[in-house]
């Protein structure tokens, strides 16, 4: 019966990993075949807007001038191993409590989409920004929801697990 378990616990792991990615993915190509480049969809008013800009760098364009095989090693070769072991990590350990494992799949199909784009197209494409008053953001995509999202999560799980940790409780 263990074994079932087992499965069913890494079938559920890649599943939501999967989806992080393809909700990434579809609504990257949507706006690609859409949306002009730095064209400009107000939602609703100022506080969403739709466009479209190709990002060659990290978040807020940072590494995209950097020399070709710095970039390729910084932006794809390191976020690969990083990801890798990430995704291992959840998939081997099963100390880690149900909160913290959802968070890092939602972190690494987050990573595994804008990593995608970067090696495919040579850019991630990034297409919404908010303006909620206080709340301003740079422009993002979904990869880059998945990330936050999952970073929430674990923060949170940190936060309220009563020994401040990432593990589940071992009631002895």
């Amino acid at each position: 019966m263990k074994k079932i378990t087992g499965k069913i616990r890494v079938l559920s792991i890649l599943s939501l990993v999967l989806l992080n990615i393809g909700c990434d993915q579809i609504s990257k190509n949507v706006v690609r075949n859409t949306i002009e480049k730095n064209e400009r969809i107000e939602v609703f008013e100022n506080n969403f807007v739709l466009t479209k800009v190709e990002n060659s760098g990290a978040a807020y364009s940072l590494g995209s001038d950097l020399a070709p095989l710095l970039k390729i090693i910084l932006l794809q070769v390191l976020p690969i191993i990083v990801l890798l072991f990430l995704l291992r990590l959840i998939l081997i350990n099963t100390k880690y409590s149900k909160e913290t494992v959802l968070g890092f799949t939602f972190i690494i199909g987050g990573g595994i989409g804008n990593l995608y784009d970067r090696i495919v197209h040579g850019s991630v494409t990034d297409f919404m920004i908010m303006d909620l008053g206080i709340i301003k953001t740079e422009i993002f995509n979904m990869a880059d929801v998945s990330i936050m999202i999952g970073s929430f999560i674990i923060l949170i799980t940190a936060l309220f697990n009563s020994k401040g940790s990432f593990f589940k409780e071992v009631n002895a």
